[in-house]
């Protein structure tokens, strides 16, 4: 048998310790399977003497994850630290300079930096693998890279963070608002102090980053990302999704078009008959549209140490066999520059909610402008229960409509706003196709 792979990990939290504890758990089996043992030789981390739940008295210790990346004694330099700059940054192109191959579940700085990182990888003729970095435990990264790599793309899309999608879930099955739900995942850990991270979809979009170039041989670039939150989604918006047969998720698409790339997260309507639609709570989901198959959806734990750390153990594993890819799928001379689509060019159908003042003429009004922009409605909704008072002399009115251009619907919306036949913000969900 091949001499051991000898690994070092930087940051040993409740993914560095996870992992440590599967390797050893894991040592027999893992050496059958990949030819060679796989050893966790040095670590490094702020404290050595906190209790992390594993035995790393016989590792050698670092305080300095640079000094670790170039530490003669290991093989892989596995960064579990986070961050998109230094000093993970900094650790990995240094590992990757000096032959060393790494191992990463770092999606912000694969999203800002993934291109330098897999330059470097290739000059060096070492592995960059990040499987961890999006959804975890599910192994869409290999999917999109190895399993597919003879079928081209058209469309890719999932539910790519947890905290977003088990807060949609509470507010639709227990009614609760925005606000009520997001002080509730605070305090069950699922939410950040500050959440805007998640919630404001900047944690989707750095995914998305990663699956688009993987996809379709782009540059990972997530400022080519159109980025809308969930802040904006009511309960009502939830309850009339479910009656009207959908499910709202925040979803990141890129998908091709005749335009280019397109990539987007916004909060999405999607059939309750779809399987991403049955995707509850922190669970998280990618669908995969390729042509000469159907849809592959995969699901599983999207965050959570155990999770994380069997993907970071399986991109481990492959190095220890000798297995190799190009990090985005394609040698970064073929990757291509993307540039940012415009919203307004986007196709398809649209939810919108208003709150049409309940006077003569305000329907007239709506529906001239909507044939001005040329939408056609599938359905409308006037949710006024006999008997009751309007809030404000207004009353909701939902529409769905057929599929249309993202600038007809805001040139509608916006000369309804200037008839002042609706009061308050309108309310404009995106339906996805399934």
């Amino acid at each position: 048998m091949a001499s051991p792979l000898k690994v070092g990990v930087a940051g040993v939290g409740t993914v560095g310790a996870a992992l440590i504890g599967q390797i050893a758990t894991h040592r027999e089996a893992l050496a059958a399977r990949c030819g060679r043992a796989i050893e966790v030789v040095a670590v490094c981390a702020r404290s050595k003497g906190k209790d992390r739940g594993v035995d790393l008295k016989k590792m050698k210790w670092f305080t300095d994850p640079v000094e670790l990346a170039g530490y003669d004694g290991i093989d892989v330099f596995v960064e579990l630290m986070g961050g998109a700059g230094d000093p993970a940054k900094s650790a990995v192109e240094f590992a990757l300079a000096s032959g060393k191959s790494v191992v990463t579940a770092n999606k912000a700085m694969l999203a800002k930096h993934g291109v330098k990182m897999a330059q470097l990888a290739e000059k060096a003729g070492v592995s960059l693998n990040f499987e961890a970095a999006v959804g975890a435990a599910i192994p869409v990264i290999k999917t999109l890279r190895e399993a597919l790599a003879g079928n081209a793309i058209n469309r890719i899309y999932g539910i790519l963070n947890g905290t977003c999608n088990y807060m949609l879930t509470r507010m639709e099955q227990e009614g609760l608002s925005y606000d009520a739900c997001l002080k509730e995942a605070q305090r069950l850990g699922y939410a950040e102090a500050d959440p805007t991270f998640d919630v404001e979809g900047h944690d989707t979009a750095q995914k998305l980053a990663i699956l688009a170039s993987l996809a379709f041989g782009t540059k990972p670039d997530q400022r080519a990302i159109y980025v809308e939150g969930i802040s904006s989604i009511a309960a009502a918006d939830l309850t009339a999704a479910d009656e009207l047969g959908y499910r709202v998720k925040l979803l990141g698409v890129a998908m091709r078009t005749p335009q280019g790339i397109e990539q987007r997260v916004h909060p999405t309507m999607v059939r309750k008959d779809s399987s991403i639609a049955q995707v509850m709570g922190v669970t998280n989901a990618v669908t995969i549209d390729a042509e000469g198959i159907n849809p592959i959806t995969l699901v599983g734990p999207g965050a959570g140490g155990a999770a994380t750390a069997s993907a970071v153990l399986s991109d481990i594993a492959d190095i220890a066999k000798g297995a190799r890819s190009a990090p985005f799928g394609r040698p970064t001379a073929k990757l291509k520059d993307v540039k940012k689509a415009p919203m307004q060019r986007h196709e398809g159908g649209y939810y919108i909610r208003l709150q049409a003042r309940d006077k003569p003429g305000t329907a007239a009004a709506i529906a001239t402008r909507l044939a001005e922009q040329e939408i056609s409605l599938e359905s409308i909704v006037q949710r006024h229960a006999k008997g009751e008072m309007t809030k404000n002399g207004s009353v909701p009115v939902i529409m769905i409509t057929y599929a249309t251009s993202e600038d007809a619907v805001r040139k509608a919306i916006a000369a309804v706003s200037r008839d002042k036949v609706i009061s308050g913000r309108p309310q404009v969900i995106r339906i996805e196709k399934n």
